[in-house]
């Protein structure tokens, strides 16, 4: 064995991979991720004694730790030498937070302590380091799950704080918490306490997607019902991926009147619901599908694409001189654009100048795409959607966001979609849409019966439109909605999301295709004892169940 990962939910045979990461990650990288975890942790814990002594830089330290625990998500960063830079980087802030503390306590160094510019220089000792403190290095089989659904969670958390801080905003509560939650791992604490971190952690990504959600709401509007199209153009083009609005709209500032449009790909489809951004004329379309198909799609593009952010896979050759990084997103080889420096925008000019040599994409479909149903929109529907719930034109609404994925037991989704009865309405967010967005489905009484509320992170929005029906009638329980949760994860941005709702009360949510690899037995007990989550079953069974209520 010379790695061990079980983060995501295609893990090898739903136990972890040992050898290669199913997402395509190196032995090398996935030790490198685990050293870094490990240094955060320490910066966790040496945060805390610095709070107690009033030397905490709160926001400073993370702002540090929300980048690598992103850097660090599935399909975020496949690049060992940034890997390594973050781990230098995080054993360094940790290192003087804990000057500080001994310098104003008088408490001795703490033995133990290690240099990761040491580790590279011999792989022995990196993966011997890596396999002491990664994720096996906990024995315990319960207390390695819980540990590990916080940290999961935590990456989660940091990647929507992440985009939030990209838009200005940030709360230092966010940043304590995570930094509190990471020295809880290095504690040895009862099962209680440890579920209550847990629990915590989804409270904390609730008040993480509402600050995100601000921060994209009053830079670009409130998002609007919206028909996008799908099909190609005859100009040269640029195709953006990932989750960042804020290096859209750069892009597009700097490509108006070049001649060079601009589409979106998978979670960058709903920025065209948004006002401010679907006013640039540049911005002509949405391209292609959910995160896999990227070796075929990119291929047919034929332009330069932008991986803003996670959901990059291993690069084919046929794209590889077009595809550019950016962000906490990095992949060996590939063209990285830096950061913003001086309150000064990206610098997309090498994508935009190769887009010119490039020719138009490949037309891979023709049609469109209604979405725009985040939670101002609905709300504003509301007296419209609770007429059709009270008339029973509307029986039941089956919430099915989350993430899509490349095992066929997601057909599932298409599935049900495609079953479930026609007084029926499937609120949705993230790229799990892509299973069934293209269905023609039909409306109800106007209403489409899959309303699109946006990225993944807009399952808040979610939340916040089921919260808004309970409270129009007059319900105690937002169980008691005639609203079922029937959810697709694949990685830890699902994590943070499925706590959220967890906090919120929700119970009785399918999770699949596959309950997660990281789940001790007595964890997933919990989990269901407390929340009736269960695993999906076959499309007939859970749609009899959902439409019963059950």
């Amino acid at each position: 064995m010379s790695m061990f990962c079980y983060q995501c939910q295609e893990t090898s045979k739903n136990q972890g991979c040992t050898v290669k990461g199913v997402c395509g990650k190196s032995a090398e990288t996935a030790n490198l991720q685990d050293l870094l975890i490990y240094a955060l942790r320490g910066i966790g814990l040496w945060h805390q004694k610095a709070k107690e002594l009033g030397l905490a830089e709160t926001n400073k330290t993370g702002r540090l730790v929300i980048d690598a625990l992103f850097s660090t998500i599935t399909n975020a960063n496949f690049d060992e030498r940034t890997i390594l830079d973050k781990v230098v980087s995080a054993l360094a802030l940790r290192d003087q937070i804990r000057a500080r503390v001994v310098d104003k306590s008088g408490s001795e160094v703490v033995a133990g302590m290690h240099d990761a510019a040491t580790w590279a220089k011999d792989r022995v000792s990196l993966e011997e380091k890596a396999a002491a403190i990664g994720v096996l290095s906990t024995e315990d089989e319960d207390v390695r799950s819980l540990r590990e659904l916080l940290i999961y969670g935590l990456k989660g958390i940091a990647a929507y704080t992440h985009h939030a801080m990209v838009l200005g905003k940030e709360k230092a509560e966010i940043y304590d918490f995570l930094l509190e939650a990471l020295a809880s791992t290095t504690k040895t604490l009862g099962q209680s306490e440890m579920v209550g971190m847990v629990l915590k952690a989804g409270e904390i990504a609730v008040t993480t997607m509402a600050l995100l959600d601000a921060a994209n709401t009053e830079a670009y509007g409130n998002p609007e019902i919206t028909e996008v199209k799908t099909g190609a153009g005859t100009n040269p083009a640029i195709l953006v991926s990932g989750h960042d609005l804020k290096d859209l709209q750069e892009l597009l500032e700097q490509t108006q009147g070049t001649g060079v449009d601009v589409y979106t790909h998978s979670e960058m489809l709903p920025a065209h619901y948004y006002p401010v951004l679907k006013r640039y004329p540049n911005l002509v379309g949405n391209y292609g599908d959910a995160w896999h198909a990227q070796k075929t799609q990119f291929k047919a593009f034929n332009g330069p694409i932008i991986m803003t952010t996670n959901c990059i896979i291993p690069i084919d050759e046929s794209y590889r001189d077009r595809i550019f990084t950016t962000g906490v997103t990095g992949y060996p080889g590939v063209a990285h654009i830096p950061d913003r420096s001086d309150g000064k925008p990206k610098d997309f000019s090498a994508v935009i100048a190769k887009a010119k040599t490039c020719a138009p994409p490949t037309e891979l479909e023709k049609g469109t795409i209604t979405g725009g149903f985040a939670h101002n929109q609905v709300l504003a529907l509301a007296d419209k959607i609770v007429e059709a719930v009270k008339s029973g034109a509307i029986k039941r609404f089956v919430v099915m966001a989350g993430c899509d994925g490349r095992q066929k037991g997601r057909s599932y989704y298409t599935e049900v979609a495609r079953a479930l009865p026609d007084n029926s309405v499937i609120l949705t967010a993230g790229c799990a849409k892509y299973r069934y967005n293209k269905l023609a489905l039909g409306t109800i009484g106007g209403i489409p019966r899959v309303l699109d509320a946006g990225q993944c992170n807009d399952c808040y929005s979610l939340a916040v439109i089921a919260l808004k029906l309970k409270e129009v009638f007059g319900l105690d329980d937002i169980n008691q909605l005639p609203i079922s949760f029937d959810v697709a994860w694949y990685e830890q941005k699902a994590v943070a999301v499925l706590l959220a709702l967890l906090h919120l009360g929700v119970k009785g949510i399918r999770l699949g295709p596959t309950l997660p690899a990281f789940l001790s037995p007595n964890v997933a007990k919990v989990l269901v004892e407390n929340f009736n989550i269960k695993p999906i079953g076959d499309v007939a069974s859970d749609i009899d169940a959902m439409m019963s209520g059950r």
